[in-house]
C-alpha cells in the first residue's frame, strides 16, 4: 500500500492522509457497488488494502459515484484530485490483479467507466 500512497502523492500531488483516505473510500466504494466476490479477491491481492477500507467504512450516507467523490473531496481533495486519484489506484489494481479482474469490477459498476 505504500507504494500506491506514494505514487499519488507523487503524480497526484496530495498529502500522504489524504491519499490515504482516498484509497479507503475507492476500495468502500467498489466494494459496496462492484461484484463482491471480485472486489474482495482484489483487496486480497493489495497488502494493506482492508486497513484502510475498514477505517473508511461507515463514513456518510451518500453513496455511489456521486458519494465517494463527495467523500473524497471532504477529505480535502480537489475534483480533479479525485479523478486523477481514482485513475492512479485503479491502475495500480490494474497491475496487480490483471486487465481482466478489474475491467470486470469497473464494468459490473454502472458509469464507473466515465471516470477512470
Amino acid at each position: 500500500m505504500d507504494e500506491l500512497i506514494a505514487r499519488l502523492v507523487a503524480n497526484v500531488g496530495v498529502e500522504r492522509e489524504a491519499a490515504e483516505k482516498a484509497v479507503g473510500i475507492i476500495f468502500e466504494f467498489l466494494r459496496s457497488e462492484g461484484p463482491p466476490d471480485k472486489v474482495q479477491a482484489l483487496i486480497d491481492k493489495i497488502p494493506g488494502a482492508e486497513q484502510l477500507l475498514q477505517a473508511q467504512e461507515g463514513g456518510g450516507s451518500m453513496g455511489g459515484i456521486m458519494g465517494a467523490g463527495t467523500k473524497m473531496m471532504s477529505a480535502g481533495l480537489s475534483m480533479g484530485q479525485v479523478q486523477g486519484v481514482t485513475r492512479e489506484t485503479i491502475g495500480y489494481a490494474r497491475e496487480k490483479a490483471g486487465d481482466e479482474a478489474i475491467g470486470e469490477i469497473v464494468g459490473a459498476i454502472p458509469g464507473l467507466s466515465q471516470f477512470i
